[in-house]
């Protein structure tokens, strides 16, 4: 029989215990803290009580205690073992309700990097991948795969600077040995996305740019995406993201980001697609901005809320398009 329920009862009494005593604030507070951790180290959710599990897992996932009929449901599933305690937590992020929960202003940044998983879940299936800029720090897969590119490929190809010419914030080891991952093989190529010679003409199926367009200037991402168009096949794709001038300009004067050489607004960026001979083929926007946008002012919390992409592109926080080689 499994002891964590007396665990608990255990703790539960030492708390009780220490609130109740005479001893200065700090210390109780000290003490409790090394309770709940002491017990939190030998707790395992896959052993817990269905009902606490349940219990848990309701408010972990959805913020709230379970309604009488969610509660009996999963209970009862877990305890006839028609479901695993991991399984029931699926079950509730798999919900309408978990899918409509918002994100806090304070995880604007977090809203908008679940968006660029969508859109990254939606791009087409490709063989042959060049990701201009795309070294996530700490993942040496790469960001293109950990936005979670859906489809198996031949090779990817990540295109960034040297790590001494970065921005010290984007300051990183540089990787030589190609990288496998569940996908497929990841290599990097160290230089200028303005300059992609390394590649032959027609020789790459999907080219993503991933808010990378805007840490070069206008004139240098004419070269990037005219770069692009050679390197395509016939009928390859562009996806691209990057910060919408006319919602990031309502949150501050300044760029965004400190390496930042352009922001652009829709208009401008279609401008730069068509002048390299790309045909936009579908766009979107990140993260809904209407009302901060109808009332021009910067409002975080409606921004952080709207997770997705939307057909209102103008209108939202990140310009997101793919655009296809005639």
């Amino acid at each position: 029989m499994s002891r964590i329920p007396d665990m608990a009862s255990a703790a539960s009494k030492q708390l009780v215990r220490l609130s109740r005593s005479r001893r200065p604030v700090a210390r109780v507070r000290t003490a409790s803290a090394s309770a709940v951790g002491k017990l939190a180290e030998r707790l395992d959710f896959e052993r817990l009580p269905p009902s606490v599990a349940v219990h848990l897992a309701y408010q972990v996932v959805l913020g709230r205690k379970p309604d009488p009929g969610g509660f009996g449901q999963y209970e009862r599933a877990v305890a006839a073992g028609e479901l695993s305690r991991r399984e029931m937590v699926d079950a509730l992020r798999g919900s309408s309700e978990f899918e409509q929960r918002s994100f806090s202003a304070k995880m604007m940044g977090n809203s908008i990097h679940a968006s660029r998983c969508r859109f990254v879940r939606a791009l087409p299936k490709a063989a042959t991948i060049v990701d201009l800029g795309g070294t996530d720090l700490g993942n040496p897969e790469g960001a293109f795969v950990g936005l979670g590119y859906p489809y198996r490929f031949d090779s990817l190809t990540i295109v960034d600077l040297p790590s001494e010419e970065r921005h010290p914030i984007y300051s990183s080891s540089e990787i030589e040995a190609p990288i496998d991952t569940p996908r497929g093989p990841v290599r990097y190529s160290y230089h200028s996305m303005t300059d992609l010679s390394v590649f032959p003409d027609g020789s790459v199926d999907l080219v993503y740019s991933g808010q990378s367009i805007e840490h070069v200037t206008p004139e240098e991402g004419a070269l990037v995406l005219k770069e692009v168009a050679r390197i395509l096949k016939p009928g390859g794709y562009l996806a691209l993201d990057t910060p919408n001038s006319r919602v990031t300009r309502l949150q501050q004067e300044e760029f965004i980001d400190p390496d930042h050489k352009v922001e652009y607004s829709w208009a401008e960026l279609r401008r730069l697609i068509a002048g390299a001979g790309l045909a936009v083929d579908w766009a979107k926007g990140i993260n809904y901005a209407g009302l901060s946008m109808a009332r021009q002012r910067f409002m975080t919390e409606e921004v952080a809320a709207n997770v997705g992409l939307f057909d209102e592109v103008e209108d939202c926080y990140i310009l997101a398009c793919v655009c296809r080689k005639p």
